[in-house]
């Protein structure tokens, strides 16, 4: 009974989302009940609602209307897979690049990749921040072979040839906002970018990365030490300042504080 049971949900499920001629036969009687319309409009509705939710930058960028009808092309191939509507939509981004409208807006994948590591860091693990004066505990000699691993609520990513960063931190904030800086203010220059998106507190904050800042994260992420992760950012950027890029990282909480190791005393009886 358990399995027939369970048979009837997914198949149930199936036909909420699924056109007509592809539900189960089964239900066919189900479906044709003025009642069960209703429920799926309900349904549908507030899928659609979750996307837009979750999506905020890329339906800015589209207009309400645009985006609620791709996000109904979405829903009917990809219903929830979890009850916490929060992280709906972890395939939206791939939809876009196969989504014919939005062809011409090579940009709008990346947008709302974005947009989902903003809800990723949002709801990540709490966790304090690794800063420089926590790093001051650690000697000089052995800052090179610690391994600083990110913060749970850490993420970031580069986008080759598109300025996807700046399409979405000016989307994400609005344009009435005081805190861009005078680089997002200018005029967009179409070049590859990165993004970081950290949460040390309680606030979710953005900022620029170079291409090897990410190669810099990602070697760190790996559980390489810092000497190692260093020289993987030199490969791709051979003149970058390590020391100025590692303080900015620092700064904006991207590191775990668990990355420091137990404080032993050197002092010999």
């Amino acid at each position: 009974m358990n399995t027939s049971h369970a048979q009837f949900q997914a198949a149930f499920v199936d036909a909420l989302f699924a056109p007509r001629e592809r539900v189960d036969p089964s239900l066919r009687y189900l479906v044709e009940q003025p009642a069960f319309a209703v429920y799926r409009n309900t349904v549908m509705k507030g899928c659609i609602d979750a996307l837009e939710a979750n999506f905020p930058a890329v339906a800015r960028l589209v207009g309400s209307e645009w985006f609620r009808a791709a996000a109904a092309v979405h829903v009917a191939a990809e219903s929830p897979r979890d009850g916490r509507m929060l992280i709906y939509g972890d395939r939206f981004a791939d939809f876009l690049c196969e989504f014919e409208p939005a062809t011409e807006l090579s940009y709008l994948p990346g947008v709302a990749q974005l947009d989902a590591l903003w809800r990723e860091s949002h709801a990540a693990q709490d966790a304090p921040a690794l800063d420089a004066t926590g790093l001051a505990l650690v000697g000089s000699e052995a800052i090179g072979r610690l391994k600083a691993h990110p913060h749970p609520a850490a993420r970031w990513a580069w986008f080759d040839a598109l300025p996807v960063f700046s399409i979405w931190s000016r989307n994400r904030r609005g344009p009435d906002a005081d805190d861009i800086d005078d680089a997002q203010a200018g005029e967009l220059v179409w070049q590859g970018e990165g993004a970081l998106l950290t949460r040390p507190a309680d606030t979710v904050h953005w900022c620029a990365v170079p291409k090897a800042g990410c190669a810099f994260l990602d070697a760190c992420a790996a559980g390489q030490p810092l000497t190692d992760a260093a020289e993987q950012a030199l490969v791709i950027d051979p003149a970058l300042d390590i020391a100025a890029l590692f303080g900015t990282l620092l700064r904006v909480g991207a590191f775990a504080s668990g990355s420091l190791p137990p404080v032993h005393s050197e002092r010999t009886p």
